[in-house]
């Protein structure tokens, strides 16, 4: 959706294609983001590297839900006469630990593939429609620090031009575009592809690429919150640049 208007006397209107995939990838995202809270509610601690467990130290741990720090563990037993052996414990009170995930995760993959498929679609046309280099990518006289300063100055003190009903953009909103379908979502899915054992098991080479299967499960995070923030700025720019009229242009077009 675009809320910056940079070139009024253009009338360009977003494309039908334009339009079904961005509605097919934002309920994608909103299923994976649902899902992905879920599941990380059952194991909500992070690490780096190939393992990790409830009894290995974690690089980050989430409060959110009675999973958190928990601590009762009965005795560990390690397996090797060594200070740097693996261990082994059994956990007191197994009733009470948060471990329904099998449907978030059945509808994660779902959900993750129409985004894969989705996506793609929207990337080969945009490349070949010369959809990217007319409306996302930034001219070079656009990449000037007086430029982007401008148009830094303009959100910050909330100068949110009305919407045109086509791809008209802005400085920012280019690099936060180009930031997302170049950059963020497709580090999301190659790291989510690096956690299915059954893809590393025909591409492995994911794994030495991102530092194992921890590693991906961590950067697939901090990834997913990245564009969940974009997310979020997104609905409130379009809010701001008037949410009806947006919604309008991006789903039955401009209505008199």
């Amino acid at each position: 959706m675009n809320y910056m208007n940079k070139s009024l006397s253009e009338k360009v209107k977003h494309k039908a294609w334009v339009k079904t995939s961005h509605w097919i990838i934002t309920l994608s995202f909103l299923f994976l983001v649902f899902t992905g809270i879920e599941i990380l509610m059952v194991h909500p601690r992070l690490y780096w590297g190939e393992v990790g467990n409830e009894l290995t130290p974690a690089l980050l741990e989430i409060p959110i839900s009675r999973n958190h720090k928990r601590s009762d563990w009965q005795e560990k037993v390690p397996f090797f006469d060594s200070e740097d052996s693996p261990v082994s414990a059994g956990r007191n009170g197994e009733e009470l630990m948060f471990n329904e995930n099998g449907w978030g995760r059945s509808l994660h993959f779902l959900a993750a593939w129409f985004l894969v498929v989705t996506g793609l679609v929207y990337l080969i046309l945009g490349i070949f429609s010369g959809h990217f280099e007319r409306h996302i990518w930034p001219r070079i006289k656009e990449l000037t620090p007086v430029q982007l300063w401008k148009d830094m100055k303009e959100h910050f003190q909330m100068k949110i031009a009305p919407p045109t009903g086509g791809p008209h953009y802005g400085l920012l909103q280019k690099l936060a575009y180009i930031s997302v379908i170049f950059v963020a979502l497709p580090l999301a899915i190659i790291t989510g592809f690096t956690m299915s054992p059954a893809i590393t098991a025909a591409f492995p080479f994911l794994l030495e690429v991102i530092g194992g299967y921890q590693s991906a499960r961590t950067i697939h995070f901090f990834t997913s919150l990245a564009l969940e923030i974009f997310l979020i700025m997104h609905i409130v720019m379009i809010m701001l640049s008037g949410f009806k009229q947006q919604l309008r242009y991006m789903t039955l077009g401009e209505q008199p």
